[in-house]
């Protein structure tokens, strides 16, 4: 599993641009959460780091519109 870190920016494959804000831990279960911001609404979010990560092939999901392979992808600004 790759490192997410603070103030990377991924592209989700529905299209969100959001901004890693860090990696937090759960309360009851200490499994790692990454929070993030969907910096079109600025609304926190927060997901299970290995979740996040996941390198599952989405790309054929109805609801891709990015047509992206994994759930969220690394952005890179040009």
């Amino acid at each position: 599993m790759k490192e997410v870190k603070a103030g990377e920016k991924y592209m989700h494959f529905k299209g969100h641009l959001v901004e890693v804000l860090g990696v937090a831990k759960h309360s009851e279960t200490l499994e790692n959460m990454v929070v993030y911001k969907h910096l079109g609404t600025n609304e926190l979010w927060a997901r299970p780091e290995k979740m996040f990560c996941d390198e599952s092939d989405i790309s054929s999901r109805e609801d891709n519109v990015t047509g992206q392979k994994h759930r969220f992808e690394l952005y890179e600004e040009n």
